[in-house]
């Protein structure tokens, strides 16, 4: 990666070194399967509990509470179908416009099935209101399911607040924390969540694993059934992958508070070159709470997918919004429901940045962007519609 300049973190991370070298065993000669009983079989098991334990402590929970998987998504899909397989007779879904694609279009899709959905909105921050949280909750609620952190613009619910309401009227409340885990503290056993979604690749560790957090106190049925996790979820554990999600666990916890300084200085540094030094140009979102390493922002006058393919001639990553999305001709959906235009949306662009991310390589990236933008801005057609930003 030395000449890529990498600000899509949100996206999916580089493996971590260490978390290589700790997988790499369990893809050579230790490929036990860890439900045999042999002593090929128990090592693969030690690994797991070992990884389990890592998982676990990043987050504040017990080992037993952590299902492995394989990614978010499942873990997601998996704590909203088993809120709705406990108590069927409830038929009604809380969520807000802004969440990831997992839970949005499970509620599409379980919206055809007779379920009603309520869809929060959020202001023009991107932050969501309890009180709306707690008069939507009525007697027939199964779950709500929300972002911990949002993919997009890094803006971090206020998730004790919205846990305590969720506690207070009784209704499981499932958080999407693969965006929040290792940017921001979490302790779960003081928050009072039924459900946490996981994901191993924002982590700086491989994709295809993922994990789910069930308080030890919820009522839970599997997605996937079969004897594997305790028979929480069933198929061969990805054994190799679980191990680096460990290590890449217990590397963020050990770095997070350090990391989070150092990149929130980068960002904050980063976000206000370009404020300064560029004209038409709006960050999307509340300032604060945000996740320290997110810029959402929007360049009046270019269109950002144009911007995306001149900035990868360069060797600069980042992205128009989700990458769950890349290559929807829709404008993001959590800045439309923020409010922003959809001609807006469209010149708007998210910068993550991480552990690879460089003094140098801010420098670098923003001699890019001046550029770039600069460029698009002057070939613009003679009586086009340039975006004017809203204040």
């Amino acid at each position: 990666m030395s000449d890529l300049l990498y600000l899509d973190h949100n996206a999916t991370t580089p493996i971590d070194p260490a978390v290589r070298d700790a997988m790499l065993p369990w893809l050579e000669n230790e490929f036990g399967n860890p439900s045999s009983v042999y002593s090929l079989g128990r090592r693969a098991a030690v690994a797991l509990a070992k990884a389990r334990e890592q998982v676990a402590s990043l987050v504040g929970a017990q080992p037993s509470e952590i299902i492995f998987n394989s990614c978010g998504t499942e873990a997601t899909n998996t704590a909203i179908l088993s809120a709705l397989a406990i108590d069927p007779d409830k038929r009604h879904i809380i969520t807000s416009t802004v969440e990831h694609s997992a839970t949005i279009k499970l509620c599409e899709y379980l919206a055809t099935r007779g379920y009603e959905i309520t869809w929060l909105p959020v202001g023009k921050d991107g932050l969501l209101d309890p009180d709306r949280l707690e008069a939507a909750i009525t007697s027939e609620t199964a779950v709500i399911s929300l972002l911990w952190a949002n993919n997009e613009t890094g803006v971090i619910f206020p998730v004790e607040e919205i846990a305590a309401i969720a506690a207070r009227k009784k209704v499981p409340l499932h958080l999407d924390a693969v965006q929040a885990a290792g940017k921001v503290p979490i302790n779960l056993s003081e928050l009072g969540v039924q459900y946490v979604s996981l994901s191993a690749h924002k982590l700086y560790a491989p994709k295809g694993v993922g994990a789910l957090y069930v308080n030890r106190r919820a009522r839970y049925t599997p997605l996937l059934r079969g004897s594997q996790e305790e028979s929480k979820r069933g198929g061969t554990q990805n054994v190799a992958s679980i191990v680096a999600f460990g290590k890449a666990a217990e590397l963020a916890q050990a770095h997070l508070l350090a990391s989070a300084e150092r990149i929130g200085s980068l960002r904050d540094r980063f976000e206000k070159t370009i404020l300064t030094t560029i004209d038409g140009v709006r960050r999307n979102g509340t300032d604060e709470p945000r996740l320290p390493n997110t810029s959402n922002l929007t360049f009046a006058g270019i269109e950002a997918e144009t911007a995306l393919l001149l900035f990868d001639k360069e060797g600069l990553c980042c992205s128009a919004g989700s990458a769950c999305s890349s290559g929807s001709i829709n404008p993001s959906h959590v800045l439309t429901a923020m409010g922003v235009t959809r001609e807006e949306a469209r010149a708007s662009l998210r910068f993550s940045l991480g552990r690879t991310t460089t003094n140098n390589g801010i420098d670098h990236a923003l001699e890019i962007i001046n550029r770039t933008v600069a460029k698009l801005r002057a070939e613009q057609p003679a009586g086009g519609s340039p975006v004017h930003i809203k204040s």
